[in-house]
């Protein structure tokens, strides 16, 4: 039997297995009428900008489409064809997740109201669709390709198109959702000092469709690409460094569909205990999968013959992937020391604030660096290159958890914002907030676990990208891969140089969209008498719209970065200098990456943690101080941190697969 079978079954099980927890969600009740209003509006809102913004990315996708079909010397059509593919399967990923997400928050925040365990079960199974969408048609859109060519270098217009449909996500949802936020932090909670989720605050419902195209749809992009790319880079791999034997490619389609039934299992394992912790009851279930998942990958190594060592070297991912949750939460949990000292430090002001806050993000990136390191030197001694890509795809097996565990992060924040727009019972709140508090958490450390994930995924893709060079130009290839080479210097400094440009224009992007919604709120709150009275009602539509038009405008051009530098060093520098900027940009790539979404999620905790009643808990002067590091951490944290993950994966994608052209 042709193995590839395997991950076509269990790619379509978790499809299955996603529309049942549809059904199951959708089957409880919403809530009450003004509950459902308010869940109307964001699932209005949220659907309204997917759409605008998939019908813009639709455009550039098919001009490259296109431009692969006709530019590429061999195979174009079938390229172009799986690009087009992937491009459409990472958006369908996130589009579905999201609009489960924005129907299940008003049905926790319902459910809470018969207690913690009911809402839980809601959340943790809404934000499960998202995570077996990912999976499953990340590994059923790789195996069904792999099984119409037979030769995974096909492939990689599918890992492109998924890369390319990310990263607009991630840009556009990035700056919708932080945009949102900091206008109506900066006017609502300093300024006019409401809570965060009044009605009375004009941009407090985009602020809530940003939750779910920014921290739902955005991540759910991010990770289906970040999985295609892994399986895709592993089995070229296994293709080029094992010629004849079809076991090394399967392996990788082998490893994702046992983990994607070890998940299932898991699943089942996500329960309160009688002592009520939720962050508890999460590792359980991420526990339960990867024990399953690691005696089903002993089990499938052993059955087709490959020697232990690689499943060795699978066990090291999914060491990473532990070890990478527990820095995360450690320098972004309001339980341990990083945050407390932010915390702390805000009842000086907000320059104390943001120069703890920026220490701990710089710390917070050495940590998972080392355990990267360490995990490649292990899994290369184990089993050579191919082992490396065996550690990544292990990592990357848990992705139908690891989403599961982001997108419950936006269910309970909007159940929150909904209970406080309603007036739900104190008690009801007080249930909302701990899951909100948990779903806080859970976002920083799948942040974390996406870009460790997204760097060791792009160096799977560099390492096939030098294999690929060796077809073209011998052994030779790996020799001038030297620092004596004034080529790779060049390509080094300018890859490394990318992601600060990249994160730069970002940064910028949510300023000039936070401006325009400070000033509206503004507006609103003088020219419409009666608002903080509750006798007028804001104009939530005027705000959705404006970040609406700013996320895609200011989209396109990071996004173009990306393609435009890859083309760019290989036509005028060559591939030996695009090698250098690939690798440049994954190492700069990663540690910004980790400093600023570190960082950002420690000065939103940290402000939380005074919002519970320390240091004179809200409106007062250091929880003023702590709204303005929150926000400095906002376009952090939400926008330019999670966006370098795809933005280093276009590049080496994109480099692998017009390798013909540059040679």
């Amino acid at each position: 039997m042709d193995l590839t079978l395997v991950g076509i079954a269990a790619g379509i099980i978790a499809l299955v297995f996603a529309g049942y927890l549809v059904r199951y969600v959708l089957a409880k009740e919403a809530g009450t009428q003004k509950m459902q209003e308010v869940a109307g509006a964001i699932q209005e809102g949220a659907n309204a900008y997917m759409n605008r913004q998939y019908k813009t990315i639709a455009i550039f996708a098919a001009i490259l489409a296109v431009i692969l079909a006709l530019a590429l010397p061999h195979h174009s059509i079938k390229i172009a064809l799986g690009f087009v593919v992937g491009a459409t399967l990472s958006a369908l990923a996130g589009y579905i997740g999201m609009s489960l997400s924005v129907r299940a928050n008003s049905r926790a925040a319902h459910a809470a109201r018969h207690g913690l365990r009911p809402a839980l079960d809601i959340a943790v199974k809404g934000g499960a669709v998202t995570g077996f969408m990912v999976a499953g048609l990340g590994l059923l859109g790789v195996s069904v390709f792999y099984y119409l060519y037979k030769d995974p270098r096909l492939v990689v217009g599918f890992a492109f198109g998924a890369c390319l449909i990310s990263l607009f996500a991630r840009i556009g949802g990035g700056i919708y959702t932080k945009a949102a936020d900091v206008g109506a932090d900066l006017v609502g909670k300093i300024e006019a000092g409401i809570p965060e989720d009044d009605p009375r605050n004009p941009a407090v419902i985009a602020d809530a469709v940003g939750d779910n195209v920014g921290d739902c749809a955005g991540m759910g992009a991010d990770l289906f690409e970040t999985y295609a790319v892994t399986a895709i880079g592993a089995m070229i791999l296994g293709f080029l460094l094992f010629k004849g034997n079809t076991a090394y490619v399967v392996y990788p389609i082998l490893l994702g569909a046992l983990a994607i039934l070890s998940t299932i299992i898991g699943i089942q394992f996500v329960r309160v205990g009688e002592d009520g912790g939720i962050m508890r009851a999460l590792y359980k279930g991420l526990i339960a999968t990867s024990i399953v998942a690691a005696a089903a990958f002993f089990a499938v190594t052993s059955y087709i013959g490959l020697d232990i060592k690689y499943f060795y070297a699978s066990l090291v991912g999914l060491g990473i992937t532990f070890a990478i949750f527990a820095i995360t939460e450690y320098y972004t949990s309001k339980s341990f020391k990083p945050v407390l000292r932010i915390a702390e430090s805000s009842q000086t002001g907000p320059g104390t604030n943001l120069i703890t806050g920026l220490s701990v993000g710089l710390e917070s990136a050495v940590l998972p660096v080392l355990v990267i390191c360490a995990g490649i030197l292990i899994s290369y001694n184990l089993a050579g290159v191919y082992g490396i890509a065996i550690t990544v795809m292990a990592m990357l097996s848990l992705t139908g958890m690891i989403v599961t565990l982001d997108s419950y992060g936006p269910i309970t924040d909007n159940a929150g914002g909904i209970a406080e727009m309603t007036n739900l019972e104190p008690e009801v709140r007080k249930i909302t907030d701990a899951l909100d508090a948990v779903g806080n958490t859970t976002k920083a450390i799948t942040k974390g676990f996406a870009i460790g994930s997204a760097a060791l995924a792009a160096l799977t893709f560099f390492i096939a990208y030098i294999e690929e060079l060796k077809l073209y130009m011998g052994d030779a290839a790996q020799l001038v891969f030297s620092l004596e080479d004034p080529n790779v210097i060049v390509g080094l400094f300018i890859g490394a140089a990318i992601p600060f440009l990249f994160a730069s224009m970002l940064i910028k992007a949510v300023g000039i969209a936070a401006f325009q919604i400070v000033n509206e709120v503004r507006r609103q709150f003088r020219e419409i008498p009666g608002i903080m009275e509750w006798k007028a009602k804001p104009d939530y539509g005027r705000c959705v719209d404006i970040v609406t038009k700013a996320a895609l405008s200011e989209m396109k051009f990071p996004a173009l970065l990306a393609v435009v530098a890859t083309i760019a060093v290989g036509f005028l520098l060559g591939p030996i200098a695009l090698g250098g900027m690939l690798i440049g940009s994954i190492a700069s790539g990663i540690l910004l990456a980790l400093q600023m979404a570190n960082g950002g999620a420690a000065w939103d905790n940290a402000k939380k943690y005074i919002e519970e009643g320390a240091y004179g808990g809200k409106r007062s002067d250091a929880h003023k101080a702590a709204v303005v590091g929150d926000t400095v951490g906002d376009p952090l944290k939400d926008t330019a941190g999670p966006a370098i993950n795809p933005l280093i994966k276009v590049i080496n994608t994109l480099a692998l697969l017009l390798v013909p052209l540059f040679v």
